[in-house]
Parts: structure tokens; C-alpha cells; sequence
């Protein structure tokens, strides 16, 4: 994983807090997850008390801090052990503690069974609900883009990774559209960004269509995660006055722009859960989305994706 928060000072249990740091740090944690039989697919199953009992909670077995270089050694030794070279970046939303977001990719990865190698991306949220916390997550996120490209770099260059799969979430794809717009010149040995997946994307709408317009070729396949009943980012459209992407009640012409993009785009309003998290409780959505598509290595298609109404 890497990350713009800085090192925790107050429990280094922690690892890293919600304050902001200059530079990109790194790290590998190992997760203990409990068996399918002890838990609730699509949920985190998190200690009533430390350490936690790893037969039925979610635990760190292992962690610790990596420079840049022992990180680019760590992903390569990973391709080697797993026979993978399919890296999966996940970026986290609002209101997410660095732990939080370490279980929920460990969730995701185990429950969608993707056969990829998880690196997480952590931006310096502060993990609460409050109006001015949420102000300062959604420009913490943004300031955040610069660095998450520095890492799709350090992964792209890795000689062992062949593609990468960007899955972002809510304020989290402020920095994933790093995934878009101009990228460097390319190398020979450069992975290329394959898919990126937006679910309820709490960003402005004109900013990622010009992104996207804005992206060399290849361009990855983009696909949306959108739902009706999102009161989240209706919250946020109007905190802001400008339409969220993640938004189902855009005006037609913003779907008329996606269509002639190739964009996909799919309504999760039927699913169960939660509306702004629903597509990483729900196997049937994003996370077997995931494992269809790297397991199978083929393009995203609307026939493979049709357990999601496509329209908007």
C-alpha cells in the first residue's frame, strides 16, 4: 500500500493517521480473514476486542513500513510467490480510517475472489461525519491526485505486472482520475491501465469529462457504479451546486456524452445495502465484475456485465 497520511505518533498501532504528509509512504500488511463459515459476505467482521480472534474477526497478522524501493520489491516478489501479474489499486472514500480501508480491499479481494495482486491507495481522510471534515476529505482527496499517478507509475513500471485495474470509491476517485486524463510517454515495459471502475463517484461531473476526453490512448474501459437512492451524494450535490458522477439523475446529456465515450454505465439501485457502498456488499456487482474480468483476462462488455441494468 501507499499512502499520503502521515505516520501515526499517538498508537503506532495504527500505522498512519488521518493528518496529510508531504511525500508518498509504503507498506505491506498481511490480513487474517475468518472462514466464509464464520462470516457475512460483504461485510468486515471487526474485533469486539484487541488483538481480535482471527476465527471470526478481521486481523492484522503482519504489517510494516516499506521505502519505495523495498515496495517495488515486495509487489515483484508477490508476482513471483502468486503467479499473478494483474495488480488491483484500490482508492477508498469519505470517512474512512487507514484501517477501515486495509479490511475493506482484504474484503473485497477474498469475497469477488479476483486473482489479482490488492495495493491500496490511502488518502488522509479523517474518518468522520461532519460537514467540515467532509469539506476537508473531499480537498485532501483532490490533493491527492498528484501522488496517486506516482504510484500508478511505480506499479506501471514494475517489470512483473502486465495490467492494472483502478477501483475507486465516493471522494476516493478525486485521486483516481489520476487513472485518466494525459499520461507520461510510455515505455516499452509499462503496464497499461486496463479498466477503472467508479463506484458512487463523488466528483464533479465536468472535471471527469474532461478527464476522459483528455486521456491518451489507449484508453482504459471506464465503467460507472451509479444508484437513485444515493442520499449521500445528493448530500453532496448540494453542498457543492454541481452534479456529483455518481449521481443516476443526471441530465440526459451527460449520458449521451458517456454513450459516445464507450463508458459504461450501471444502476445498482436495486441491489441490497447500503446505496453509497452496496457494490462491495453485493458479490453479483462490482466484486464479481472484477472476478470475471481478470479471471477471464477479456475486454468488459455490456453482455458480460448484464446483471446490471446498463441504462441510466
Amino acid at each position: 500500500m501507499a499512502t499520503t497520511r502521515k505516520r501515526s505518533t499517538a498508537d503506532p498501532g495504527d500505522m498512519f493517521s488521518a493528518d496529510p504528509a508531504q511525500d508518498l509512504s509504503y507498506a505491506s500488511i498481511t490480513v487474517s480473514i475468518p472462514p466464509d463459515a464464520a462470516r457475512k459476505i460483504g461485510q468486515i467482521q471487526w474485533p469486539t476486542t484487541l488483538p481480535g480472534n482471527p476465527t471470526r474477526d478481521f486481523v492484522a497478522a503482519s504489517a510494516e513500513y516499506l521505502d519505495r524501493q523495498s515496495f517495488n520489491k515486495a509487489l515483484s516478489a508477490a508476482a513471483k510467490s502468486t503467479g499473478r501479474n494483474k495488480v488491483l489499486v484500490f482508492v477508498h472514500g469519505f470517512n474512512n480510517r487507514f484501517d477501515e480501508a486495509v479490511y475493506r480491499l482484504a474484503q473485497i479481494v477474498q469475497d469477488s475472489k479476483a486473482p489479482v495482486i490488492p495495493v491500496l491507495f490511502s488518502w488522509p481522510s479523517k474518518g468522520l461525519v461532519q460537514l467540515a471534515a467532509y469539506k476537508d476529505d473531499v480537498e485532501s482527496a483532490n490533493q491527492s491526485r498528484e501522488a496517486f499517478k506516482e504510484l500508478l507509475d511505480t506499479v506501471a513500471l514494475n517489470p512483473n505486472v502486465k495490467e492494472i485495474t483502478v477501483l475507486c470509491h465516493s471522494a476516493g476517485c478525486w485521486p483516481g482520475l489520476g487513472a485518466l486524463g494525459p499520461r507520461p510517454v510510455r515505455v516499452s515495459r509499462r503496464a497499461q491501465i486496463k479498466n477503472v471502475l467508479l463506484v458512487a463517484p463523488d466528483v464533479d461531473v465536468d472535471v471527469f469529462r474532461t478527464d476522459v476526453q483528455e486521456t491518451t490512448k489507449p484508453k482504459p474501459r471506464i465503467a460507472l457504479f451509479v444508484s437513485h437512492d444515493d442520499r449521500a451524494l445528493k448530500v453532496s450535490r448540494s453542498i457543492w451546486g454541481k452534479p456529483r458522477l455518481g449521481d443516476a439523475n443526471l441530465d440526459q446529456a451527460y449520458w449521451s456524452d458517456f454513450e459516445r465515450e464507450g463508458i459504461l454505465v450501471f444502476d445498482l439501485t436495486d441491489l441490497q445495502g447500503s446505496a453509497h457502498s452496496r457494490a462491495f456488499e453485493d458479490v453479483t456487482s462490482v466484486m464479481g465484475m472484477i472476478q470475471r474480468r481478470l479471471a477471464e483476462g477479456q475486454q468488459m462488455t455490456e453482455g458480460q456485465l448484464a446483471l446490471c441494468d446498463s441504462s441510466p
